[in-house]
């Protein structure tokens, strides 16, 4: 009992984190590898996408309903993302990420540390591209960034946002609503492919989606009150926690 009150307050704070910066499985995810030893990893990895995708499902359609997103670059944008899921879900059965791993923190620190440089990021939302460019710039960074999450996936969240940020000229808050849209997309893709192999346990993934669903909620009420500032800060902090984790998980590869 103990243990699914543990998952289940994890599940609400993962849905809190993502809502806002992205990030969540930062949370989650090692809370049900620690909780749930004895299981097989892509068990947990099957019932953590299955909590995940409804939280950050949910978030998109709040954030949809107040921040105006350009759909029709958008939505194929999210198909490529799909694509980029299931190709580096099939990918990584072939190859190790290993050396991934080991570059990831020098990476992140790459991200945060301009981010902190330009103090004028992601404050202000003015696009740089629009039509057809606006489709196809979102559409590569979403196949390579789905790509990316099929095949090792800390931090996902975060890279769609610095990049929709840095490339595209949004804000932190439009970014972090268009990041919700293609997460839900590698999100699919994934629980897709753990779903038809078995590996989710859908008792718990059930109880752990409602509780991502509420911190979600939480999360993207907070941030759309607060606005891009706050979406800001809250993106240093997951990146300096993402920097540490994976750090520490390549100092023990």
């Amino acid at each position: 009992m103990i243990e699914f009150l543990i998952v289940t307050l994890a599940s609400l704070l993962a849905g809190f984190i993502d809502a806002v910066a992205g990030g969540g499985g930062l949370v989650l995810t090692p809370t049900l590898f620690s909780t749930y030893s004895g299981a097989a990893p892509a068990t947990l990895l099957g019932t953590n996408k299955c909590a995940s995708i409804w939280g950050t499902a949910w978030a998109t359609g709040q954030y949809a309903r107040r921040v105006t997103l350009n759909w029709r670059a958008l939505l194929p944008a999210a198909g490529l993302a799909l694509v980029g899921g299931f190709c580096g879900a099939w990918v990584v059965t072939q190859v190790s990420p290993g050396g991934l791993r080991r570059a990831l923190p020098l990476i992140l620190l790459a991200v945060l540390v301009y981010t902190l440089a330009r103090k004028d990021l992601g404050r202000e939302h003015a696009p740089r591209f629009h039509g057809g460019k606006e489709t196809l710039v979102a559409g590569a960074i979403a196949l390579v960034i789905g790509f990316y999450d099929g095949f090792f996936g800390p931090g996902t969240g975060s890279f769609f946002v610095f990049l929709f940020v840095r490339v595209l000229g949004y804000d932190f808050l439009h970014a972090s609503a268009t990041a919700k849209l293609m997460n839900v997309a590698t999100n699919a893709a994934a629980l897709a492919l753990f779903a038809a192999k078995g590996h989710v346990w859908w008792h718990l993934a059930i109880v752990l989606a409602v509780a991502n669903v509420a911190g979600s909620l939480i999360g993207t009420r907070m941030a759309l009150q607060r606005g891009a500032g706050f979406v800001r800060g809250m993106f240093v902090v997951v990146v300096s926690a993402l920097i540490l984790k994976t750090g520490w998980d390549a100092l023990h590869l």
